[in-house]
């Protein structure tokens, strides 16, 4: 008796099996589902009444995929290659019974059908896709470090050549039903109450029960193999790719190339064992754990709010406030809007707040423009946002957004007056990204309802928010905050006031890290090369021009006066104070590190070398990385040892999402953990005598080396 699969043969002798794990939303490849699948493929294939089969799903989506919370515990397992190997061989062999049971098999996909989902269907000899705008399919395994282990490398560049089957391995991109069809990785679309009707139909009028590889003479569409000049274009094509956009530092990419290659020029079921191997190494590495368990499961989870306060009823944000339409409140209008809030966006002056709301109407003249929006939907967005001046507009609003310009007296200002104005059961936000919480909740006459929402720039396409708390800032304030957050589809992480926080604080030593060098008199091409090589999304020098070296040193300033004989100045601050002293102060203000040229690309400023000549003896590129990523990781513990985060997953998918730490790490806490804490800190101490005291780690990191303590559990 299957538990997953409902099996049934109706009365025209089609065997329907329709998929569905009890006690799960979406259905994924168990071992249980898997040993089903074989049972009733078994069973249709001994049946003479069965005249063929059509797959679907009981869910509202087809499968997601393997069950990555399994996989993820692979690597600490011990998993060894071999016992990979073993595993992914069985799963191949049920879809390889399935494509081979000598009966013709259709699928009907009624939605999502992702990784090993479509690897299932790709196993089937005719896909019927439903036509509706969330039905996706894909190979997305590459963006958790993995590759197509149920055959996907073997079996789409077979079905549509190797040319159009790699970029959607190497991209993990999503394709639409139409996108789909167009490329031949289905062969039919209809509506999804349909689908199952018309997979039936091909069945019994054209079932034909061989797949196309299994024919004699089959040869792979655009050719295959290394004298094949369409061929090795490609994956010479490729291999270049893969070399300057991932720099070495991500396995899969080059294990899919490789698979591909080695593959299609053996017989298909050589095929599936070369791809096994490489997956097997694949899933026993490091890598897929770290982007496993930060991109999906960890970042699941916040999406979810693993760490909404309890007992606070769910809430929804109907009016929203913002103070101040710069870029940082134009951003919150529109995605706030986007979400179906209305939005008051208030600034000193109105044309101010005009042009706050034409961010918003830019950016869907952009989306229309390119098809993914309708002048319909423009305009119910942006009659969501009204632009003003005047503070009673605010009278009603669940919830007010603080983002004018980082001074305390300024935040205080206006935090009064919207005072003032909002009802009691109000949240105030303060979308500061260095200022304490707790300081700045000093001006308000109800400090519990006082919180920090931290957006990034743009916050169109930035997925995190920082949720800051304050010394006094209710449960319900943080339950409410992220409820917000949840309704604009972004993910959340909390942590606790700080100067700078969590992210502002790490992210600034990468840059401080990065101007230092220069001082040093370490060429500045090399250190924003090694920073890109080391998969940070951009060097520290050009980072810094695009949030303004004047912002930076504004920040410092404010630092320095707050604190007083306790100020620390960073190794960088000489230099930052220069280049605002030679206004040069960021790439709005045209100059800074680099020169930005109306008619030409922008370059490093050449005068550079004239402020700070170089050294002689330039380090290694690995050394520049290794500075570079230490200083991050090593700040990210200061936090974790000071309350500033109470949690690992947060400071991964802080890091990753919020300015960019390398997705193939799994985080600065992960990378720690990679690296071991003992090992971490030797090299901490190493960089410390070389560099400087900034590298120095304190007693209780050294304590955990002794005690072996990880940030991230265990799982043995």
């Amino acid at each position: 008796m299957s538990k997953t699969i409902q099996y049934t043969v109706d009365t025209d002798g089609v065997a329907m099996l329709a998929l569905d794990i009890p006690g799960r939303s979406m259905n994924v490849l168990t071992p249980e589902l898997v040993e089903d699948l074989r049972s009733c493929v078994e069973q249709l294939a001994a049946d003479d009444a069965v005249k063929g089969a059509v797959l679907t799903s009981a869910k509202p989506a087809f499968m997601a995929g393997a069950d990555l919370k399994d996989l993820v515990t692979a690597y600490e397992r011990g998993l060894t290659v071999e016992e990979s190997y073993r595993d992914i061989q069985a799963l191949k062999k049920v879809f390889r019974q399935l494509e081979t049971c000598g009966k013709p098999v259709a699928v009907a996909i009624n939605g999502v059908a992702l990784g090993g989902g479509l690897e299932l269907c790709l196993a089937c000899h005719y896909r019927v896709l439903a036509d509706h705008p969330k039905a996706k399919v894909g190979l997305p395994e590459v963006t958790i470090g993995l590759l197509p282990g149920g055959g996907g490398t073997q079996r789409l560049p077979r079905l549509i050549g190797i040319r159009e089957a790699l970029p959607v391995m190497l991209e993990g991109r999503q394709l639409s039903p139409e996108k789909a069809l167009k490329m031949g990785v289905v062969h039919e679309l209809a509506p999804v109450e349909k689908i199952v009707e018309r997979a039936k139909r091909w069945v019994l009028e054209e079932g034909d029960p061989e797949a196309p590889w299994d024919k004699k003479g089959f040869r792979v569409p655009g050719g295959a193999g290394a004298m094949h000049p369409k061929s090795i274009e490609t994956f010479m094509v490729g291999t270049s790719l893969l070399a300057g956009n991932a720099f070495h530092n991500y396995p899969a990419p080059k294990a899919i190339m490789s698979a591909v290659y080695e593959g299609t020029i053996t017989p298909f079921d050589t095929g599936l064992r070369i791809e096994s191997k490489y997956f097997a190494q694949l899933v026993s590495g490091v890598v897929a754990r770290n982007m496993i368990r930060t991109l999906f499961i960890n970042k699941g989870d916040n999406d979810k709010l693993v760490r909404r306060p309890e007992g606070v009823e769910k809430s929804a944000v109907r009016k929203l406030g913002i103070l101040g339409a710069g870029m940082m409140g134009a951003g919150v209008a529109y995605v706030s809007a986007r979400a179906g809030i209305e939005v008051v966006l208030l600034d000193t002056a109105i044309e101010g707040a005009e042009k706050g709301k034409a961010y918003s109407q830019a950016l869907l003249e952009k989306a229309i423009s390119r098809g993914r929006s309708t002048q319909e939907k423009a305009d119910v967005l942006l009659g969501l946002i009204t632009p003003t001046t005047d503070y009673s507009l605010l009278e009603g609003c669940d919830l007010i957004i603080e983002a004018v310009f980082e001074s305390r007296e300024i935040k205080a200002g206006v935090t009064a007056q919207a005072e003032a104005v909002i009802p009691p059961t109000a949240i105030f936000a303060s979308n500061t990204s260095t200022l304490p919480i707790t300081g700045l909740a000093e001006a308000s006459e109800r400090p519990e309802s006082f919180i920090g929402i931290h957006f990034f720039s743009p916050v169109d396409k930035m997925p995190l928010v920082e949720i800051i708390i304050g010394e006094k800032t209710s449960d319900e304030a943080i339950a409410r905050s992220l409820d917000y957050v949840q309704q604009l589809r972004k993910t959340p992480i909390v942590v606790n006031d700080s100067r700078g926080f969590y992210t502002s604080r790490c992210f600034s030593t990468f840059t401080n890290e990065g101007m230092t060098m220069v001082a040093e008199g370490i060429n500045p091409a090399l250190i924003e090369n090694a920073a890109k090589m080391a998969s940070m999304p951009v060097g520290p020098l050009a980072v810094i021009d695009e949030v303004t070296i004047e912002l930076g040193h504004k920040i410092t300033l404010q630092a320095m006066k707050d604190l007083g004989d306790d100020f620390q100045p960073v190794s960088g601050f000489d230099i930052m104070t220069k280049m605002v002293e030679l206004d040069r102060k960021g790439k709005r203000f045209g100059k800074g590190f680099y020169d930005y040229p109306e008619d030409a690309k922008k370059h490093l400023w050449r005068g550079l070398a004239e402020l700070y000549p170089l050294a002689a003896d330039q380090p290694s590129v690995d050394e520049v990385k290794t500075r570079l990523l230490m200083i991050q990781a090593l700040e990210t513990a200061r936090c974790f040892e000071e309350g500033v985060l109470t949690h690992p997953a947060d400071a991964d998918i802080g890091s990753i999402f919020g300015w960019g730490f390398p997705p193939w790490t799994g985080g600065t806490l992960s990378y720690i953990d990679t690296m071991g804490v003992e090992a971490f800190v030797a090299e901490c101490d190493r960089l410390a005598e070389t560099y400087g005291s900034r590298f120095e780690v304190s007693d209780w990191l050294r304590a955990r080396v002794k005690s072996g303590e990880t940030f991230h559990p265990t799982t043995q």
